[in-house]
């Protein structure tokens, strides 16, 4: 399983510097300080589908899963303070990190929960 991160700080500060040289050429005082990550997301695929209703339903106080409203389930972590976005699919999307460990530490603690939930195929 590989967690394909979508915000690698050295790109992202690269990209801030290039918006601020494009700003400072339209004629604005622009200046790049103070540059914090404030939210990493990535993603990954388990591989296996997921029964999201067992899921729900066991870990019922840190996730909320609507079908009618939203197909995935919003499971909120709460260490690392991540949240995970889970699709019956077995793919995942991860939210809310600072730091790119908090990414793959949420992964870990997740991937057992998500082993006891899967979907067995026919």
């Amino acid at each position: 399983m590989e967690i394909i991160l979508l915000n690698f700080a050295f790109l992202c500060a690269v990209f801030v510097v290039q918006y601020a040289r494009i700003i400072q050429k339209l004629g604005f005082p622009a200046k790049f300080k103070d540059f914090k990550i404030q939210n990493i997301v990535g993603s990954c695929d388990v591989k296996f589908p997921i029964r999201l209703e067992g899921l729900a339903y066991s870990h019922g106080a840190f996730s909320s899963y609507e079908p009618e409203l939203f197909p995935g389930l919003i499971y909120r972590m709460k260490q690392p303070k991540i949240v995970l976005l889970i699709f019956v699919s077995g793919k995942i999307v991860l939210t809310g990190a600072k730091v790119r460990d908090e990414t793959y530490t949420a992964f870990e603690n997740i991937y057992p929960v998500l082993t006891e939930f899967r979907k067995n195929q026919q």
